[in-house]
């Protein structure tokens, strides 16, 4: 009996890979932008720690919410979309075998070979047929919106902590130059690990966040700077 052999393939982290490297993506790049621009308006260090802590809180609950909302929109779809396909099923079984069957030649099958995996996978598990090849629906795949929602929360806080560290020990003079430059160290970090597990370059992923992390910073601090000057 030969053995089986299980691959391993990286879609099925998608779902938490995404939520996780977007909310410590945000909590990195939005807490330090946060700090910075406070601290560019000559705000005292306790009120540049306490802005930090304010938005770690207001960001995590932020990013909790919209994944959920976001992600349980797509579950509600998917659940719709399965229901009317039950109806489709027992309304016209042979029409939606015949759909099934153009499928599949459409991949490539020649018809007596499509006619016949579609008629052995209805009889094994017919929905699951067609919400894997007709709706693209797939347990790997599906929507889970807590999942997505702890994810997005707890990653935002691990990444928001690191400016406020920051901030919290640094000398009131270096406390600028100092969660910049660790805050693209971070983003730097963050954007390889995350293009590694998802097997991109991890050149790449680091250069991105970096580039949109610095430029997200730096339009903070111009604008904190700006309405320092003006107050």
């Amino acid at each position: 009996m030969p053995t089986r052999h299980r691959e391993r393939h990286r879609t099925d982290r998608i779902g938490w890979l995404r939520a996780a490297v977007l909310g410590a993506n945000d909590g990195i790049v939005s807490t330090a932008s946060l700090v910075l621009g406070v601290a560019a308006s000559n705000a005292s260090p306790q009120s540049i720690l306490i802005a930090g802590v304010a938005g770690l809180v207001a960001g995590a609950m932020s990013m909790a919410a919209g994944e959920y909302v976001s992600v349980h929109s797509q579950a509600d779809t998917e659940k719709a979309d399965l229901a009317k396909e039950r109806a489709e099923l027992a309304a016209d079984g042979v029409g939606e075998h015949r759909e099934l069957a153009h499928i599949y030649m459409g991949r490539g099958l020649d018809a007596a070979l499509a006619e016949q995996v579609a008629t052995q996978l209805m009889a094994h598990d017919a929905i699951g047929a067609h919400a894997r090849d007709e709706l693209g629906i797939s347990d790997t795949l599906s929507a889970r919106p807590i999942q997505a929602a702890l994810a997005s929360a707890a990653s935002f806080a691990v990444g928001a902590a690191l400016p406020i560290g920051v901030v919290a020990f640094s000398p009131a003079t270096q406390m600028i130059p100092g969660v910049a430059a660790s805050a693209l160290v971070f983003l730097a970090l963050l954007g390889a690990v995350a293009a590694r597990v998802g097997g991109a370059s991890m050149l790449t992923g680091a250069w991105r966040v970096c580039f949109w992390g610095a430029a997200a910073m730096a339009i903070t601090a111009g604008v904190g700077a700006l309405f320092g000057t003006v107050a």
